[in-house]
C-alpha cells in the first residue's frame, strides 16, 4: 500500500466543518484491524539450554539440553499491534456540505498528492441550484435572506389583459421568465471569460507554435496559484425552480461554486441558492474509482491502489512533462 494514492466517496457531514475531520473521524481504524488481523509470520526460534534429567537414565542427576523454543518478544501479546499509525494525506479539500471522489495518498504516496497540486488538474462537479430564494451563505439551509419570483410578475396582468387576448395571458401567466435559453447564454458567457483569463495565467503567446502545441494536448494550465478557473460549464437539467448545473474548474472551493450558482440567479433577474455540490472527478480519478462507505476494507484499497498504480504514473508523467520550448526541470 505505500506509495500509491487511493479515493474514497464521502458523503455530507454538516456537524464537522471540513473533510479532515471527517477523515480523523474515522482514524482509517478499518485499515488497521485489516493488518493486524492478518496471519502472523510464524514467531523466530531460539536455542535455549534447559535443565532436566538425562534421557534413558534412572539417575536423578540434572543435564543442560539443548532446545528450540520460539521467541515472544514480537509476539502481539508482548509487543501490541504490529500497527498503530499509518501516514494518510488528504488530497483536493470537500467541506462538510460537499460529496463525491476524495483522494487519499497512503504512505509515501502522500509525495504524488504534490505532484498532482504541481499538474493543475481540472475537477468536474455536479451542482444543483434552486430559484426563488437567497441566503446567507449561498446554502439551501442557510439563514434566508431575500425570496424573489422566477415568473411574469403579477403586476402586469391586468396589462396583458387589456391588449391580449385572454388565452395569450394564461400562457404568460404559466410561463416563466427564467427560461433554458437564457441560462444557457448566461453559462456561454462564463465559460468565454474565464477561458480567457485561464490563457492570460498560463503566460502563453497564443501566436505561438507552443501554445499551439500545448492547447492541443489539452494543457493549457495556470502557471502559479490563481483564481478559480472553469473551462466548462453547462446545464444537465432544468426544471424551475431546479436546476442542475456541470462544471468543469480548477482551483475552486466548494463555497465559490456556491457562490456561482447566486451569481447565476442574480444574471437571471431572480435569486438562487445551491442545494448540491458533488465532486464526479478529481484529476484522473472519477466515481468509478471511488470506494464507497461499505468498501472501506484493507482488501478493497489494495485492489484499488494496484488497479489506479500504473494509470497515476502515466497521467502524472504526461501532465507533468514540460511543453515545447519550456526549460526542463533541474536534475538533483
Amino acid at each position: 500500500m505505500v506509495g500509491f494514492l487511493s479515493c474514497i466517496s464521502m458523503l455530507p457531514c454538516p456537524t464537522l466543518s471540513t473533510c479532515s475531520d471527517r477523515i480523523d473521524l474515522v482514524s482509517f481504524t478499518f485499515v488497521y484491524s485489516g493488518v493486524n488481523a492478518g496471519k502472523a509470520p510464524a514467531p523466530e526460534q531460539r536455542v535455549r539450554f534447559l535443565l532436566g534429567p538425562t534421557e534413558g537414565s534412572e539417575e536423578k542427576a540434572l543435564t543442560l539440553t539443548a532446545t528450540s523454543v520460539p521467541a515472544l518478544a514480537n509476539h502481539p501479546l508482548v509487543c501490541g499491534p504490529a500497527v498503530t499509525s499509518l501516514k494518510i494525506g488528504v488530497g483536493h479539500r470537500l467541506d462538510a456540505q460537499a460529496s463525491g471522489v476524495l483522494v487519499l495518498g497512503v504512505g509515501h504516496g502522500c509525495s504524488l498528492l504534490t505532484d498532482m497540486y504541481n499538474a493543475h488538474l481540472t475537477k468536474d462537479y455536479t451542482v444543483r441550484g434552486l430559484l426563488g430564494k437567497a441566503t446567507d451563505d449561498f446554502c439551501e439551509d442557510g439563514r434566508l435572506v431575500e425570496k424573489s419570483t422566477y415568473g411574469v410578475p403579477r403586476r402586469n396582468c391586468f396589462y396583458l389583459g387589456v391588449y391580449e387576448p385572454l388565452e395569450n395571458v394564461l400562457r404568460m401567466l404559466s410561463s416563466d421568465h427564467v427560461t433554458r435559453e437564457k441560462l444557457d447564454r448566461i453559462l456561454a458567457v462564463i465559460q468565454g471569460s474565464h477561458q480567457k483569463a485561464l490563457v492570460m495565467y498560463s503566460n502563453l503567446d497564443l501566436q505561438t507554435q507552443e501554445a499551439y502545441d500545448m492547447a492541443v494536448r489539452g494543457l493549457i494550465r495556470p502557471m502559479n496559484k490563481s483564481p478559480m478557473l472553469i473551462t466548462g460549464i453547462r446545464c444537465l437539467h432544468f426544471a424551475p425552480p431546479e436546476f442542475l448545473l456541470e462544471v468543469r474548474c480548477m482551483h475552486e472551493t466548494q463555497k465559490q461554486l456556491r457562490k456561482l450558482v447566486h451569481e447565476i440567479g442574480l444574471e437571471l433577474k431572480t435569486t438562487a441558492v445551491c442545494s448540491q455540490v458533488r465532486r464526479t472527478r478529481d484529476g484522473f480519478f472519477t466515481l468509478d474509482d471511488a470506494l464507497l462507505r461499505t468498501r472501506w476494507d484493507l482488501h478493497s484499497i489494495q485492489d484499488a491502489i494496484q488497479a489506479a498504480a500504473p494509470r497515476v504514473a502515466a497521467e502524472l508523467e504526461k501532465s507533468l512533462r514540460p511543453g515545447p520550448g519550456a526549460p526542463a526541470a533541474p536534475q538533483p
